[in-house]
């Protein structure tokens, strides 16, 4: 019996890191598959709690195998704004509370995948004022939850081979917060189309609003994901790392199409302070015997 991975459905840990790998140049799969089965078998690393772990497309084309629903991700563009694709083979999620930990898993981690997998990027999260954006404002009011949240992010029994498995979407944003403190407290409650000192949506707020942008209940069908972002902070830059899981990356594209304003024009206010750095999808399988279940990779 397969099961979520289980880090998907927690809460947020205090501190994360998010690790990306692209697949060495010339590296037979077999050699690669290998190393896979070695990482499922490490239980204690490879757990699906504290490291979530997700395989992106052109790791599974090069394995020779086909996940059904897992595409690339789309770099749209719309009025002045543009949405970078970066895709990589391996996104890792380490959730924890003591971040010299942490510091310590992602090296057994990238000693593990070496040398079939290189380690490209390596970004730290946190927890910021339960729950909170770097600009104030709550991140994820209008996630699922409970059983809602479980059919919303995980696939359900309906898909045999995917069971227990989910999609997740990871963009970097980097936010301009000398451009958003130049905005008066008004405008920068009417970008997000909430208020910030107490959460509560705007009602007359502009089409652009973030909020009337990405009202999940507002599409057709309905586009709910399970989102998962922390903020982020290297050097002077900062941000918030966006990660949305879910059955399909359908809900997640619904909303960014519309961001956009390929649909109408209207581009998400958003824009106005922050931009995304990178864009990717990724396919987490499901967990089985407290392994990482490779078998709809053929591992």
């Amino acid at each position: 019996m397969t099961t979520a991975q289980n880090g998907i459905l927690l809460p947020l840990p205090p501190v994360a890191r998010y690790l990306c790998f692209s697949l060495e140049p010339g590296m037979p799969s077999d050699d690669c598959r290998q190393t896979l089965a070695a990482l499922s078998a490490l239980s204690d690393l490879a757990d699906g709690e504290r490291t979530v772990v997700g395989f992106g497309r052109t790791l599974v084309s090069a394995l020779g195998a086909e996940i059904p629903g897992l595409r690339s991700f789309p770099a749209l563009a719309g009025r002045g704004v543009a949405l970078p694709a970066t895709p990589s083979a391996l996104w890792v999620w380490l959730r924890g509370d003591d971040r010299g930990e942490i510091v310590h898993r992602a090296r057994r981690i990238e000693q593990a995948l070496a040398p079939a997998f290189g380690l490209d990027e390596t970004h730290d999260a946190f927890m910021h004022d339960g729950g909170r954006d770097l600009s104030g404002y709550e991140d994820g009011t209008e996630n699922p939850t409970g059983d809602d949240a479980t059919r919303t992010a995980i696939v359900g029994p309906e898909q045999p081979g995917l069971s227990g498995s989910s999609f997740v979407a990871v963009q970097r944003w980097a936010h301009d917060f000398a451009r958003f403190e130049m905005m008066p407290a008004a405008e920068q409650d009417l970008t997000i189309g909430r208020r910030r000192v107490d959460n509560q949506e705007i009602d007359d707020a502009p089409e652009s609003a973030h909020v009337k942008r990405t009202a999940q209940e507002s599409f057709t069908p309905e586009a709910f994901v399970l989102r998962r972002s922390m903020p982020w902070a290297e050097g002077r830059r900062c941000g918030l790392m966006f990660v949305a899981f879910a059955t399909s990356f359908d809900p997640f594209e619904a909303q960014l199409r519309r961001m956009v304003g390929i649909e109408d024009g209207i581009v998400d206010a958003l824009f106005k302070f922050t931009r995304p750095l990178s864009g990717a999808y990724f396919w987490c399988p499901a967990m089985a015997d407290g392994r990482l279940d490779l078998s709809p990779l053929a591992i």
